[in-house]
């Protein structure tokens, strides 16, 4: 028999003559098998439930939308739902319909447009390799937009709902908004019955419906089992603690910016003011010159050169900025060295003494001069995104060491602050490394006077300062109910006497030409602007021969701690005095009133930044005594917290030192809630009658054995399979004590109470 079928198979000459006879080429005819083979493969099995497939696509849609909400701020990114949503719409809705088809041609074409995509992605990763998350949120958007033309199987539809996931947790990175919150919790919403209608598709059950009661999450169960999830998951968020991120040197930063002009470092462009005769965009009147001037409603008036600090007027809030760093601080922008009498300005502003840096062609990082500290410094990452446009001023934490910018050149000027070759416009986000110094007062106690040339020079100059301003600042001085022997205690003396003796008026007149700022404060006015009060410090200080500049900048900002982001708006523009302290550097202090005396730093943490404001708002409905309680409570723990956590950055020893005490703690909790669970059974067993308490000691002891008593057994049930269980002394005690609990259960039958101790305690003698 299977020689007559073999002489029947036709040989290779055979099928090549046919093929010549028939017209077909052998890679045709290969072709043709192909086909045979892909029409006889068996049909997968397609998903006929229409509310999953619906439920899918609404989680690809969410995730869609989110990611392109998310990434608002990227120009190339803007609209890519526009597009996307309603073709992965008409893809579902055609694969949906085409579900028991094979669809060959189009899978092929689905296969080549994939291609396209994956090469219009490798373009773009080259591109934006500083930041690729961009680049990879629109390469999965396009496989989606294309898969959504091929879903039969259930199994497609997983990897939709997954693409959708996976695009949902893109834009939580991308997010510096709640605008995000909604799409995660609608995202949520969606997720829980696709979840349902999913098992029920795996278990082979039929589509359910609502009408007919058969759908297992009503709208009402679904609300409560929503509910559950979200309150759990605040709970979660709330108590995490939000610790330092970027541990990888792959910082955010704009794509690259071409700059077609020679970059003017000694230029500073600041969009509200006028500059080389042309308008700019704001209403301000106050940039290089003197005399009365408005402030700019926009723009603050401190970033330039030169400064007049006879202006008038207040800003419209906005948010100019979103920070991310591992600490707060003051955003500093530049500083000042020259008072004119009524401003400031940089004396050192010529192009040949401010450093140009340039970065190289494959990196966006450029390294920045080393300041020279006896200090203890501590490594912070802030990341930037501009969100309204800033002049050409970098803001950062003092004393920066690195900058990841999209320009190729940048800029640093003798006072430490960072210029680029064009304003900072919305949309740039950059990063900074800086190397901020703690603020160790016992060292700043021990700082020498004899400063160097070049901080006599420029700091301790006293052309415009009138002598009757270091009489005053002298008769403070004499206040004071301790002797002020170092500038530190000098200077922290002084900034308070600012703040308690002068008041902030915003009804300040104009100061006449002749008139000097700070004498005009000091005795005329008893106060000022906020700014002033940095002002009427600085010069004070100098005037007894402590170094200090005028440094602007911004306050940290409002602190989200759902986004991770601090909110700077430009009303957080303000002054300082910075001082200075012989091989330490220089250090902020805030004369303003309402500021705290030191401005925020390194010690400021918001690891706990949720937990932090929940207490805030549950504190201020406690009386001040039971606050004052939790608050010393919290602060013992949380100093705790950080000295063991100090124990791992200190080497091998530290780490033992620290997994022991871990150890210690872990044992402790575990005695501390044994002890709890004893005695709380105890105190349970204590409030039960005589005999219900005999009944439940006996099934603890068994339950510890491995016998747990089953619902649905009755006691005399229960005690029947111990008989064969046991030895027969133990299963008659067991017997015993369950017929005495039934009897007195049920039938009011007062049982004798010390025969059955008796028995209980021999029972869990042989147990």
């Amino acid at each position: 028999m299977s020689r007559r079928l073999a002489g029947n198979r036709p040989s290779s000459t055979q099928l090549s003559s046919a093929s010549l006879r028939t017209g077909l080429n052998p890679t045709a005819k290969l072709f043709q098998r192909l086909r045979q083979r892909l029409t006889q493969s068996p049909q997968p099995l397609p998903e006929d439930s229409i509310p999953l497939r619906v439920l899918v696509q609404g989680l690809v849609t969410v995730g869609i939308i989110a990611t392109d909400v998310a990434a608002a701020d990227s120009i190339d990114f803007q609209g890519i739902s526009l597009w996307a949503v309603p073709l992965s719409f008409v893809g579902a809705a055609w694969s949906g319909y085409r579900r028991r088809n094979r669809n060959i041609p189009v899978k092929f074409c689905i296969a080549i447009a994939m291609l396209l995509a994956l090469a219009f992605f490798f373009v773009r990763l080259w591109t934006e390799r500083n930041d690729t998350r961009l680049a990879l949120a629109t390469l999965l958007i396009h496989l989606q937009v294309l898969h959504s033309f091929d879903l039969p199987r259930r199994k497609d539809l997983g990897y939709s709902a997954v693409i959708g996931l996976i695009l949902l947790g893109v834009a939580a990175t991308l997010s510096q908004t709640l605008a995000f919150a909604p799409l995660l919790l609608l995202f949520l919403a969606i997720a829980l019955p696709a979840l349902v209608l999913d098992y029920r598709s795996r278990l082979g059950l039929a589509s359910p419906s609502v009408k007919n009661g058969s759908f297992d999450l009503s709208p009402k169960r679904l609300g409560a089992v929503l509910l559950s999830v979200v309150g759990l998951g605040l709970a979660i968020f709330m108590l995490l603690p939000r610790m330092p991120g970027y541990q990888l040197r792959s910082f955010p930063v704009s794509s690259p910016i071409q700059v077609g002009e020679q970059f003017n470092s000694s230029t500073i462009v600041n969009p509200g003011y006028v500059q080389e005769g042309k308008q700019g965009t704001g209403t301000g009147t106050g940039n290089e010159q003197t005399g009365a001037g408005k402030v700019d409603d926009e723009f603050y008036y401190g970033f330039n050169s030169k400064i007049n600090q006879n202006l008038r007027g207040v800003m419209k809030p906005k948010v100019v900025m979103r920070v991310r760093s591992q600490s707060p601080g003051f955003w500093r922008v530049l500083a000042f060295d020259r008072y004119t009498g009524q401003g400031w300005e940089i004396s050192r502003n010529a192009e040949d003494q401010i450093q140009t840096l340039q970065r190289p062609d494959w990196s966006f990082r450029f390294y920045l001069p080393d300041a020279v500290t006896l200090n203890k410094t501590r490594e912070v990452i802030q990341s930037y995104t501009i969100v309204a446009n800033l002049p050409n001023l970098i803001p950062a934490l003092f004393e920066a060491k690195e900058l990841y910018f999209p320009t190729q050149k940048a800029a640093i000027d003798a006072e430490g602050g960072l210029r680029s070759p064009v304003p900072l416009s919305e949309g740039l986000t950059y990063t900074v490394v800086s190397n901020v110094p703690y603020r160790d007062r016992t060292l700043l106690r021990k700082s020498s006077t004899a400063y160097p040339p070049y901080i006599r020079d420029y700091y301790l100059s006293s052309e415009n300062i009138l002598p009757r301003i270091r009489q005053k600042t002298e008769e403070l001085i004499a206040t004071s109910p301790k002797a002020l022997t170092t500038p530190s205690e000098t200077a922290l003396y002084l900034a308070q006497a600012l703040k308690q003796r002068y008041r902030l008026r915003q009804d300040l007149p104009f100061f006449s030409p002749d008139e000097d700022l700070v004498e005009a404060f000091l005795f005329k006015y008893e106060g000022g602007y906020p700014d002033h009060f940095a002002t009427a410090l600085t010069v004070m200080l100098r005037s007894i021969g402590i170094p200090a500049r005028l440094v602007m900048g911004f306050a940290p900002g409002e602190f989200n701690p759902f986004t991770g982001y601090y909110q700077v708006k430009n009303t957080d523009a303000y002054a300082l005095a910075e001082v200075y302290f012989h091989k330490y550097g220089w250090f902020a202090f805030d004369a303003i009133p309402g500021h705290d005396l030191i401005p925020p730093s390194i010690e400021e943490s918001q690891t706990f930044g949720v937990l932090k404001q929940f207490w805030s708002w549950v504190a201020s409905w406690l009386p001040s005594p039971l606050t004052g309680a939790f608050n010393q409570i919290f602060e013992l723990l949380g100093r705790a917290i950080a000295t063991l956590l100090s124990l791992f950055t200190q080497g091998w020893v530290g780490i033992l030192t620290g997994l022991g005490i871990l150890t210690g703690i872990s044992f402790l909790s575990w005695l501390t809630w044994s002890g709890w669970q004893t005695w709380r059974y105890r105190y349970w067993l204590a409030k039960l009658p005589p005999m219900e308490s005999l009944y439940q000691q006996m099934l603890h002891k068994l339950a510890t054995q491995g016998f747990r008593k089953p619902p649905y057994l009755t006691p005399l049930e229960y005690a029947q399979e111990h008989s064969d269980r046991h030895p027969p002394e133990l299963a008659r005690a067991i017997a015993e004590i369950s017929q005495a609990y039934v009897t007195w259960r049920y039938s009011g039958v007062s049982p004798n109470i010390p025969h059955l101790k008796q028995r209980l305690k021999k029972m869990r003698f042989k147990l």
